[in-house]
């Protein structure tokens, strides 16, 4: 099969590897298209130290079940069914497990990220059969790989606590702020602001419902005030991570109010302790999702292809994705995702080699 390997930071390329094959309890799936993630752009420039020379990256997938590593597990999607992946392994063992909690485990590895584990980057991985959440018949399957970010930007909503008639400010309009304002708007926002300075972000975010500032020259604080009487917004997502976005977020919020913490621009972190602690907000952290929030967002991102479509700047073929991380790492100015097709658009992947 076709592997998309990190050779070294900076170098991607396109060898032939040995397809994987599924154990007990496993499914073997054959990629339609994978997403490239933030954080797969960050294991590229070696940004992050999360990703490392050698392994195939691909977290954001979607593709066909080829097989099963014995009898079709009991509600598993049948052969030849699109699906995409939850790529969260966890222990099934530990109390977060027990609890429902498998994003918490931890014990967790995150298939793109551990080295060890088949992932998404390639013409075929392997994956429990568990993780496996049917896509929609009706949408266009290579879609199926924005469900991951989306899930994502659902979480962080919940985390938040993002309720009807709320006000919401989004810091940063990539593809988790994108997510993150279509979250908030499903749990009955009645205004959503996005700080973006990107305009091509900018533009789409107002294209999906929100009031796009631009911090370079907006005073996005006041802004949030000025539709709250006054008092901030009860809920700020913050998708970029640094520490100017995370100040902006706690300045922006009510007192009393949830400041989520999505973005993973920076590992460290000064904070205004004193804007948490003496008026009462939260500094809540983000990360993944439950598997419950996985498949409702798949399902509802299945019923909604036209927006999807919003959501994607292009789809390029497997032999250009290199060209495709080159680009993102010099800054090219993309307003949404890039997906990689490792099959032709809309169609079921071929089986061979």
């Amino acid at each position: 099969m076709r592997a998309l390997v990190l050779e070294d930071y900076g170098q991607l390329t396109v060898q032939r590897r040995p397809a994987p094959r599924p154990g007990p309890g496993e499914a073997l799936v054959a990629i339609a298209a994978t997403g490239i993630c933030g954080s797969d752009l960050h294991g590229y420039t070696g940004e992050n130290q999360r990703r490392h020379p050698g392994q195939v990256m691909g977290h954001e997938t979607v593709g066909h079940v080829v097989e099963y590593g014995g009898p079709v597990p009991d509600g598993a999607p049948t052969p030849g069914s699109a699906v995409t992946v939850n790529p969260l392994l966890a222990c099934r063992e530990c109390q977060a497990c027990a609890a429902g909690d498998a994003h918490l485990c931890p014990r967790r590895r995150v298939i793109g990220v551990d080295p060890t584990i088949s992932s998404a980057f390639a013409d075929f991985m392997v994956a429990p059969a568990d993780n496996l959440v049917p896509w929609s018949t009706q949408a266009a399957v290579e879609h199926g790989a924005l469900v991951e970010p989306l899930a994502v930007g659902m979480h962080a909503a919940n985390r938040g606590g993002v309720r009807a008639g709320d006000v919401v400010l989004v810091i940063g309009a990539g593809p988790i702020g994108q997510a993150a304002v279509l979250a908030a708007h499903r749990l009955g926002a009645d205004t959503v602001l996005v700080s973006e300075p990107q305009d091509a972000r900018r533009k789409l975010a107002a294209d999906l419902g929100a009031q796009p500032l631009d911090p370079r020259s907006d005073d996005v604080v006041a802004a949030a005030r000025d539709l709250t009487a006054g008092a901030g917004v009860p809920v700020v997502i913050d998708a970029v991570g640094t520490g100017r976005s995370v100040t902006g977020a706690i300045d922006a919020c009510a007192r009393g109010g949830r400041c989520v913490l999505v973005g993973m621009g920076s590992p460290h972190l000064e904070v205004a302790a004193y804007g948490l602690s003496t008026e009462e907000r939260a500094l809540v952290g983000a990360f993944c999702y439950t598997h419950g929030e996985f498949a409702e967002t798949a399902a509802w991102a299945g019923a909604h292809d036209d927006l999807l479509a919003r959501l994607v700047s292009r789809v390029a073929p497997v032999d250009e994705a290199a060209d495709q991380f080159r680009g993102l790492a010099a800054g090219d100015d993309d307003a949404s995702k890039i997906i990689i097709a490792f099959a032709p658009h809309g169609t079921s992947p071929t089986t061979d080699g």
